[in-house]
Order: C-alpha cells, then structure tokens, then sequence
C-alpha cells in the first residue's frame, strides 16, 4: 500500500499572488511545508501538484530541488489534478495537503494517517468540522475513493476543492472526522496563507522558532499567540473553503 503527500500550489492566487514562494529567513515557505511532511515517515512520495501555466514553472523547480516529485494539471480543475497525480505514482493512499499550510504540525499528519491505517474509512479529515486553526488542515484519502468522487462530482466548487464531494456525501463515503484536544483547539485562529497579514503572522510565528524549536507545534503555535496577543494582526481576514456559507 503506497501513501504519498500531495501539495496543490500555483503562483497565480488572486488574493496573495506568489505566495508559496514567498521568504522567511530566506527560505521560501514551500521549503518548510516540505521539511515538515519529510518528517512523517509514513509518507513515501511527496508530489507537488501544479497547474500548466508557464508561471508555474518556477515551482516545478523548486520540487527539482527538493527531490520530491511533481505533477502538473488543470488549473481550476483541483480535483481531476490530484486524481490524476495519483494514477500517474500509483498511489493507494494520498495526504491531501495544500501549500497555504507551511507550518502544519506534521504530528497531526502522523494522527490522521495512524487513525486512517488502523480503520477502513475513505477519508480521515480535520477540516470538515473546524476544531484546528485554519493552516493545520490535513485530508487522508483513499484513493479509489478520490477516483470515485472524481466520476460524480459535477459541480465547479468540488472540482475546485479536492474533498468537498466527500464531505458533503456521507452517505457514500466512511468518514470520520478528526477533533482537536484542548491544546490544540482554536478554530478562529488563522494560520493559513490567504493574504498578506497571514505571511507577518506566519514570519513572526518561524522567526520566534526559527532557534528554538524548528519543527514547532500547533500547540506551540496558539501558547505563543496567545502570550503575544498577535491574533490582532490577521483577525480581520475573510477565510474561504468549507465553513463558508457560499460553498
């Protein structure tokens, strides 16, 4: 059984153009999103699924030099991307990941899949039911699953959110859903790459870090912002994806 990683990026976000090569301490933010999946050993392959547009070049680059494998597809079509990415490696598991989440804690990805490898769901998520902060999302699917939803799924919102169709079909598909404990429960933080006050949120979180512990925690993450009352600077930002009314 393979498990492999998929990191859907592109340079072209209309709210944060770039934003996934955007620097910290003069590493691109990709490059810690991908440390931090290298850390979970479950994970055999990473591939980072991009789009065919020329702009996206540079980010099949970047996957060149991290030794990680990539796979470029549709562009609005996140779906049949991922789903053909799978077929391509011959996956039979993927980590559902997204390049907004640099600084996802790669022990709830190491959660997820235990919790996935020891039952026979379709999907172990933690993004269906906000419990997280929005930035710490992580989907494992089976992949037979992915490849069933690709065949139902009609509507433009589930073509653009990879899992969407599974969610909102519990009846199909087995899913179970991944609650956050007390330490690391704080759905209205935000720690996900939308726009430009995320990038100084998520700079002051790796630069207070950067020394002291690189690979930190989401419990680490929302003990520091507490402390520093640093949700002020991205709290007013618009989050869009599942918890949205317009989805």
């Amino acid at each position: 059984m393979k498990t492999v990683a998929t990191i859907e990026a592109r340079m072209t976000s209309t709210r944060l153009p770039g934003k996934v090569i955007m620097k910290v301490k003069k590493k691109m933010l990709l490059v810690y999103l991908v440390e931090r999946l290298k850390k979970v050993k479950e994970i055999e392959e990473i591939i980072l699924c991009t789009t065919k547009n020329k702009t996206d070049d540079v980010l099949v680059e970047q996957a060149k030099k991290l030794n990680i494998k990539f796979f470029r597809g549709s562009e609005n079509n996140v779906l049949s991307r991922v789903v053909n990415a799978l077929r391509k490696f011959k996956a039979d598991t993927i980590v559902q990941i997204t390049a907004d989440c640099p600084i996802i804690d790669y022990k709830i990805i190491k959660q997820a899949i235990s919790i996935y490898n020891k039952n026979k769901y379709d999907c172990v998520s933690n993004s269906f039911v906000r419990s997280f902060p929005d930035g710490m999302d992580v989907s494992v699917v089976k992949s037979k699953s992915l490849i069933k939803t690709n065949t139902l799924a009609k509507k433009k919102k589930h073509k653009e959110h990879v899992t969407l169709f599974i969610r909102e079909n519990p009846k199909i598909f087995k899913i179970k859903n991944l609650i956050a404990t007390k330490k690391n429960y704080w759905p209205e933080l935000g720690v996900t790459l939308d726009e430009k006050k995320d990038y100084l949120l998520i700079k002051k979180i790796i630069n207070y870090f950067y020394h002291k512990k690189y690979f930190f925690e989401c419990s680490d993450i929302i003990k520091l912002v507490k402390k520093k009352n640093w949700i002020k600077i991205n709290e007013d930002v618009d989050r869009k994806g599942y918890n949205k009314k317009e989805l």
